[in-house]
């Protein structure tokens, strides 16, 4: 299953390669990343949010960690 929030990314960036530029990380590593093969370790979470200019929040990418990245609460 693919990764929303890393296919987004990528779509900002232009390429995986220049999103991998962006973060400093490997092009494979965000390839892994997209395709669910790693998840995405918390602490490369703000790397991601800033390669996209915040127009993906953290959340978005660790949605399993809510603790961690906090939803915007929902209008009552």
């Amino acid at each position: 299953m693919k990764n929303s929030a890393i296919e987004k990314a990528i779509e900002i960036a232009g390429s995986q390669m220049a999103l991998a530029k962006r973060c400093g990380k490997a092009q494979s590593t965000i390839c892994d990343w997209l395709n669910g093969k790693k998840r995405i370790s918390p602490e490369h979470v703000p790397d991601l949010v800033a390669a996209t200019e915040g127009k993906i929040a953290d959340y978005e990418f660790r949605p399993d960690l809510p603790s961690l990245f906090k939803h915007p609460e929902k209008a009552a």
